[in-house]
């Protein structure tokens, strides 16, 4: 059933499954890579994380048809020690990539307590988040990192050096939803520019630059990001993304973000090589299962209960996402305009079955990001 109004509308998580992995087959994705990707993009958008959601298929489809992702990666683990491992990931969906590492790791981490895993020759892999939610989602503690191409300044600079390299941790937390950190070592994602911008709508102040490197907020001016802390403090954000850096792309031997192709250029057929890391952890190597969570759960509580001020609510890292979570799960993903516009052309450019679109009589903004 299609919406014929131009306005907010709303899709169950299922059929947005369907029509994402449907999609990525049509195209000449494997089973494996369908799954890996609609997987990410959907947990990305049930969590808020609009950025690195149901936005992406199309120009994850467009770099299928272009062959800079292989549809088809045989994907390799190479065990260098106990706790350690190269994955090539044959320039296939960074989003397989991402799980088949975790997997892996988590692995690993039952043997020896700890398990880390380089990836090499990938590609954009949506929310970083995703991976360590994975490894959470196992009873594991994890980290994940990637590098990506120039779009923030460094601190005092005029042009962009890193990428917005993000950085995710989480944890598993007994009876609750995991605890779950993913930002990007920017001032905002990218992504939040072109999502912004699709929309006609402004950015928050201070967080991106023009040409000249004077901050604007309107996307069509913005040739740069700031590094997190901005003006002042952007050498914090600009450290924390070399961090990234020397994990994601000199440990698995890849360019550094700087001399990577760009995810959104011209060049659709050339391989990026995209480097990730990931890091897990036992906790059962460090201290019995009750005692960790009995004091993570202390933690949590003494977070969550300090005064907050004007009537707000102080919440720790990840409540966001698992409120917007439950909301979504009830009533549905939101499609913004510009998104039910590139979704129904994919149904009829792709012969599949459209989604079942439903209006939004109130609509607000649940995105976290």
């Amino acid at each position: 059933m299609m919406n014929p109004r131009h306005e907010a509308c709303r899709v169950a998580v299922e059929d947005l499954e369907r029509f994402i992995r449907q999609a990525l087959l049509t195209r000449g994705a494997d089973e494996a890579s369908a799954n890996a990707v609609t997987r990410a993009l959907v947990t990305a958008s049930r969590m808020g994380i609009d950025s690195h959601g149901l936005r992406l298929l199309p120009h994850y489809l467009k770099v299928l048809d272009g062959g800079r992702v292989n549809s088809q990666p045989t994907m390799r683990l190479s065990r260098r020690l106990p706790a350690t491992g190269y994955l090539d990931a044959d320039d296939g969906f960074g989003h397989l990539a991402g799980y088949t590492a975790v997997d892996h790791a988590v692995k690993m981490a039952r043997e020896v307590g700890v398990g880390a895993v380089a990836v090499g020759n990938s590609s954009h892999f949506g929310a970083a988040g995703c991976y360590a939610l994975a490894a959470a989602e196992q009873g594991m503690i994890g980290l994940t990192v990637c590098n990506s191409d120039p779009f923030v300044l460094l601190h005092g600079s005029q042009s962009a050096f890193h990428g917005t390299n993000p950085i995710a941790f989480a944890a598993p937390v007994e009876g609750e939803a995991p605890y779950l950190l993913d930002m990007a070592t920017s001032s905002i994602p990218w992504n939040r520019v072109q999502q912004y911008g699709a929309i006609d709508r402004e950015l928050p102040p201070d967080v991106a630059a023009d040409e000249q490197g004077v901050m604007t907020s309107y996307p069509n001016e913005v040739s740069a990001l700031l590094p997190l802390g901005g003006a002042t403090f952007g050498f914090k954000g600009a450290g924390l993304a070399g961090v990234v850096e020397v994990l994601s792309s000199t440990l698995s031997g890849m360019l550094n973000g700087f001399r990577l192709l760009p995810m959104g250029g011209s060049d659709l057929a050339t391989p990026r090589g995209v480097g990730h890391f990931f890091l897990v952890m036992n906790p059962e190597a460090f201290i019995d299962r009750a005692g960790f969570q009995r004091c993570l759960h202390d933690y949590l509580e003494d977070l969550r209960s300090r005064p907050a001020i004007n009537g707000q609510e102080v919440l720790a890292p990840g409540d966001r996402e698992w409120r917007c979570q439950a909301r979504r799960d009830l009533e549905g993903i939101p499609l913004d305009v510009a998104n039910q516009s590139d979704y129904r052309r994919l149904a009829e450019v792709l012969g599949i079955e459209a989604l079942d679109e439903h209006s939004s009589a109130e609509p607000r903004s649940d995105a976290v990001r």
